[in-house]
């Protein structure tokens, strides 16, 4: 096993999780077996009870923007939970691990203070040191080595072979002293696992103030230092900076960091995160692994690796765009809704469009705002209503459901293509029920406990007590009940599908019975056929709402079904997909041209998505 960890100096932030992907995605194209393993330490359990606002979050790319690593607005320590398959919720960055390297983590691949300091109390309770004094030296610090050894070699893609590289990003900045335990523990480990088995890369920034345009190096030179004092050496130092590096910065860091100037690269700026690999490769880092680590890399010719560049290219060269409206509560940082944002931008690379995503605070959208900020109230319903398409994603408690009920509602009735993800279906449900059944009282229990038609209740299991890890969650089955649906159609005409859920409410079962023979119907059940689980509107372009999460298992080259078709049917383009789906079903997947054929402006994809599938 080959362990290489990422660590970070000078802000936090700084892009650790892209840089630790981008690594992974390229000993993945060299025929490697690549897992990954994110430390956080802080001292909770898990991500599961953070706001978003609140949870560690990974530098995307500012959608409109040049930068993909450039802090956006709010506190830069914030983000989305991400939900794994065995239902952990985990920070972001293991959804971007996922996302690059097309592989399914575990829980146990994010470890986090709690966790490490739970596993030890649980063990001295059971008397397993045999009355000795727990300490960090040795105890914490041999804990976190043998959690990082036993996780290396869990399988994470389809075969059951070990992995036969690790990459750990320990979050954080060097010389926080929540994380000093970890760093001790590497500082112990590099021993353990012997030098030709252990690489260490530090991501620095080199700052360029606007008043010199100079590039610094100092933030560098000190954080290496630091680094180095903790007993951890950088086998390579990667310069975060807003512009490429110049040569002789480069050889200044080198000089006083103690390394040679080819173990010094530059991640500057650029227009999206998938070109950081592209530039990793370019600097000649995979010789360098190589050698270093002696991989078993016999040449260099990857089929992965080069579709990778065709959708980096291909990414920057798009010329037509589409508007999608986000209508959500925490839209002051992107990073809230990150894999919503992922999940559209690749549905929109697959067919060569632009993502222009429009976040719109769902308060905005009520009367309250009207009232007291009527610029910010018109503002709003402007980029809604000029918008491609809209969708409303997950959420909890009642603050903004108003606005997002009537989002929902022009969607509805102007014929806008909507996706409704889990929050968001059960909203569409009691906006249909309250309008088109007359039920003028439905509601959701979780914004009126007492509510006369509760169209939305808590689930059984549902543990009012203890919050962390009692919603449903992770990889659960969903049963298509009809053939006559749109989604199934997208899904490639499956009798079920398995997706990722996080939520501990759900359509009230016994009030179903409402929506029969009418517009509204529920086409996908969970296996016992007692909870709603997907919500198709007939005579409408593309009005979807599903209970899952279907942006947690988003691919740049294998977009989600359901964010597929609200793309396709915001450019105008579902009908001629879907018909060519029919026309293709008795001759094999969809290959280069097949698709809207008619029209070379609008055909599909170069190549299709077909081509960039990976087996």
């Amino acid at each position: 096993m080959k362990y290489i960890l990422v660590t970070g100096g000078v802000i936090s932030g700084i892009g650790k999780g892209i840089i630790a992907s981008s690594i992974g995605t390229i000993l993945k194209s060299c025929g490697l077996r690549v897992t990954a393993i994110k430390i956080d330490p802080y001292i909770n359990i898990d991500a599961g009870t953070f706001s978003p606002y609140e949870h560690d979050a990974l530098e995307l790319e500012t959608p409109g923007t040049a930068s993909c690593f450039n802090v956006g607005p709010g506190n830069p320590s914030s983000g989305e939970v991400f939900v794994l398959n065995d239902g952990g919720e985990v920070d972001l960055d293991l959804g971007n691990y996922e996302r690059f390297l097309d592989i399914n983590l575990y829980k146990d691949n994010n470890i986090t203070t709690g966790k490490i300091y739970q596993h030890v109390i649980n063990k001295e309770r059971r008397g397993d040191y045999l009355g000795r004094t727990v300490q960090v030296v040795p105890h914490i610090t041999d804990a976190i080595q043998e959690w990082v050894m036993n996780q290396a070699k869990v399988p994470v893609d389809n075969n059951t072979e070990e992995p036969q590289i690790c990459i750990i990003e320990l979050g954080g900045t060097i010389g926080d002293i929540e994380g000093m335990p970890f760093v001790e523990a590497f500082r112990q480990f590099q021993f353990k696992a012997k030098r030709e088995n252990f690489y260490n890369i530090h991501v620095s920034l080199v700052p360029q103030p606007s008043a010199t345009g100079e590039q610094k190096t100092k933030p560098t030179q000190n954080s290496v230092r630091a680094l180095r004092g903790l007993g951890l050496s950088p086998d390579l130092i990667i310069c975060r900076s807003s512009t490429p590096i110049e040569m002789a910065v480069k050889e200044k860091i080198s000089m006083f960091c103690h390394v040679n100037p080819e173990q010094v690269i530059c991640i500057h700026d650029v227009s999206s995160t998938y070109r950081v690999p592209v530039l990793l490769e370019e600097q000649g880092i995979i010789k360098y692994f190589k050698e270093r680590l002696d991989l078993p890399i016999c040449g260099y010719s990857s089929y992965l690796f080069s579709n990778w560049k065709c959708m980096a290219d291909r990414y920057e060269r798009l010329q037509k765009s589409c508007s999608i409206a986000l209508v959500g509560k925490y839209t002051k940082l992107r990073d809230c809704y990150a894999s919503v944002f992922k999940a559209l931008e690749h549905s929109a690379l697959a067919i060569n469009h632009k993502l222009n995503l429009m976040y719109i605070d769902s308060i905005d959208l009520e009367p309250i705002t009207k009232a007291e900020d009527p610029v910010k109230f018109h503002e709003a319903w402007q980029k809604l209503c000029i918008a491609d398409g809209i969708i409303v994603p997950g959420g909890f408690g009642v603050r903004g459901t108003l606005g997002k009920l009537q989002a929902i509602s022009w969607a509805r009735t102007k014929k806008i293509p909507f996706l409704g993800v889990c929050l968001g279906m059960q909203l569409a449900v009691i906006e249909f029920a309250r309008n088109c059944l007359d039920l003028k009282d439905a509601n959701s229990t979780e914004f009126e406990p007492n509510t006369p038609v509760p169209l939305v209740i808590d689930m059984p299991e549902h543990n009012p007590g203890n919050l962390g890890g009692t919603m449903r969650l992770g990889l659960r089955r969903t049963v298509f009940v009809t053939e006559n649906s749109l989604l199934r159609t997208l899904y490639g005409d499956v009798p079920f599908i398995e997706e990722r859920h996080r939520h501990r409410f759900e359509v009230n079962p016994s009030l179903v019975s409402h929506f029969d023979q009418k517009d509204l119907s529920f086409v996908g059940q969970d296996i016992d056929g007692k909870r709603m689980e997907i919500i198709e509107l007939t005579n409408h372009p593309y009005f979807v709402g599903v209970q899952f999460h279907p942006e947690f298992s988003s691919r740049p080259m294998k977009p989600s079904p359901p964010y597929l078709g609200l793309l396709l049917a915001a450019t105008g383009h579902l009908d001629a997909y879907l018909q060519q789906i029919c026309r293709s079903s008795t001759r094999g997947p969809l290959r280069k041209n097949d698709w809207n054929s008619d029209t070379s402006d609008d055909s599909f994809l170069e190549p299709t998505m077909a081509d960039l599938e990976i087996s």
